[in-house]
Formats: structure tokens, C-alpha cells, sequence
């Protein structure tokens, strides 16, 4: 089953409100996923220099200011942490691979769900609007978000196996349906190119190949054309990268999608009525996305 949402805000001025309006769209895909839920908001930090990674620990007291104050001193440079639940965001003046490899080695309490300049994931078990009020989303700014809500049919419900999922510097990946080829993919990325993987779940194996494609110099929308032949099974991707927003869905598209675009945003969901609130949705191009067929958005175009 699974539910997934996208929003892009290709206006400036409603960003600030991104949160707000995102928020409803992923609560209407409740009875689709009922189990776990998970989002990725898209935000710079004003200071550039900065790399940040979001983790998240089962101690809901765990001391987020000492984490802070140690990355400081031991990377020897300016390191802050904004908590937010069982998850927070570390932030420190170097490169997101030198602060995400310090934080697992050196504290295997906790998992990091995402790492980069713009990017941060947070997720856990328990209904979707119940999720979205742990973590704030109705107040929270940025260019774009991605969400889901999961039935955990094949596995069991964990954070970790919530989407969505982070492989490469600031892309992410949601996924409503089934991979068969996962296995022998993930060992090949794995043992051939080094993708480093958290958990069995084959939406993250999907993650793993498109940054892989991307490491090898493809564009967001070059990997995922690629993916449609290397990737078996049913899908439909809802893509984040620093700069876009992309879509796919397999060549026999049996998952369902809709999506609609006004001069303001454009916006995916598995049903129209996770759109339905958006502002100005009466006036907006709607339809269903193609099977086998890239569409891509880019704050660089």
C-alpha cells in the first residue's frame, strides 16, 4: 500500500510556509500507511560553509548539547545542534562526509538519517499526523519536502525501515511499491562501488543506484532514465535533490499517482486528495504521470 507526497515551492515567497502546507497532504495518506511515517524538508542554512546531519536515538533524553560541544572539539571547528523529539540536526563548519563518519564512528548510539547542505529527514513509528506533531513540520520553511506514510507488509515497523531513505549527499528517495532485483543489487553496489546501506529495505537500494549515478556524473533525471532498465519490479519515486524535485514511475505504472503544477508549485501525491488544500489547486494542471517517463523540476532551470 503506502502513501507518498512532494511539494515544490517554485515560488519564493511561500516557503515560508512550506510546513504548513505540506502537512496536510501527508495526513491524508494516513489509511495508506498507517504503521510509520517520514519527510524530508529541503532548507539552506544562511551560513554556506555549513554541513548538517540529522540523527536520531532511541533515548528521548539522549544530551544533544554535549554531542554538539564534542564535534566541536574534536573537528576543531564551530558545531551547533537543534533538537527536535528523538531526533536532531548537527550542524558544523566542514564537509557533511567529515561530520556524518565522526558521528558513526564514534557514537553507535545513534543513526544518522541524513547528511548534506540542505537536507534533513526525520521519521518514526506511529500514525502520520501523530509523527508531523512530534516534529513541528506545520512550522517549518524550505524549498521542498517529500513524504511517506508506510504499511509495513514484509517487514517490521521501525524507524530505521521508515522512509524516507538518504545515500548521497543531500538526495533522498520515497517509494510506493516492490524492487525484485534488490539483493544482488545492493551486494553489487555495495562490494563494486562502495554505497554504503543501513538497512534490508529495498527503497534504500533504490537510493544507493541513483547516487551511485550520480557519483558517476549522471543528472538527477540521466539516473533515473537509466534506473528504468536497471531497476525490476513496480514503482513510483518521489525524488529529492539540493536544487529539484523529480518523479518516475515504472513502465507498467501500477501504483497510482497524480500530480498538478501552478505557476507557484507543483506537487505529487498517490491520490488527488492529499492536493485538494493546496492554494489555488482549482486552477491547476492535473494528471497523471506517465508510466516509464522522468519529469523533473530544478530550482536551476
Amino acid at each position: 500500500m503506502c502513501g507518498i507526497v512532494g511539494l515544490y515551492l517554485k515560488n519564493p515567497e511561500l516557503r515560508p510556509h512550506l510546513g504548513r502546507l505540506f502537512a496536510p497532504m501527508m495526513g491524508e495518506m494516513t489509511e495508506r500507511g498507517p504503521d510509520s511515517a517520514g519527510f524530508a524538508v529541503y532548507r539552506e542554512d544562511s551560513r554556506k560553509e555549513r554541513a548538517k546531519v540529522t540523527v536520531c536515538c532511541v533515548a528521548w533524553d539522549y544530551d544533544w548539547p554535549a554531542l554538539a560541544a564534542q564535534a566541536g572539539l574534536e573537528l576543531g571547528v564551530e558545531a551547533a545542534v537543534e533538537p527536535a523529539s528523538n531526533h536532531a540536526v548537527l550542524s558544523a563548519a566542514t564537509d557533511s562526509a567529515t561530520l556524518r563518519e565522526w558521528i558513526e564512528a564514534g557514537h553507535p548510539e545513534l543513526r544518522v538519517t541524513s547528511s548534506g547542505a540542505a537536507l534533513e529527514i526525520y521519521k518514526d513509528v506511529g500514525l502520520p499526523a501523530d509523527v508531523l506533531a512530534r516534529f513541528g513540520v506545520s512550522q517549518m520553511a524550505g524549498s521542498h519536502m517529500i513524504g511517506h506514510t508506510r504499511m509495513a507488509t514484509e517487514s517490521a515497523v521501525t524507524t530505521e525501515g521508515a522512509h524516507p531513505f538518504n545515500t548521497g549527499e543531500d538526495l533522498c528517495l520515497v517509494h510506493n511499491g516492490s524492487l525484485s532485483n534488490h539483493h544482488c543489487l545492493r551486494d553489487w553496489l555495495r562490494d563494486r562501488q562502495g554505497v554504503r546501506f543501513q538497512t534490508d529495505n529495498d527503497s534504500e537500494v533504490a537510493a544507493g543506484y541513483l547516487t551511485w549515478r550520480l557519483q558517476e556524473g549522471a543528472s538527477i533525471a540521466e539516473a533515473l532514465e537509466a534506473s528504468i532498465g536497471d531497476l525490476d519490479g513496480f514503482y513510483t519515486f518521489a525524488v529529492g535533490t539540493r536544487n529539484g524535485f523529480s518523479v518516475l514511475r515504472d513502465p507498467i505504472a501500477c501504483k497510482p499517482a497524480v500530480m498538478a503544477e501552478t505557476d507557484d508549485w507543483v506537487a505529487m501525491a498517490s491520490e488527488f486528495r492529499a492536493l485538494a488544500r493546496l492554494p489555488d489547486v482549482e486552477a491547476a494542471a492535473v494528471w497523471e504521470p506517465e508510466p516509464g517517463r522522468v519529469y523533473s523540476w530544478s530550482g536551476d532551470t
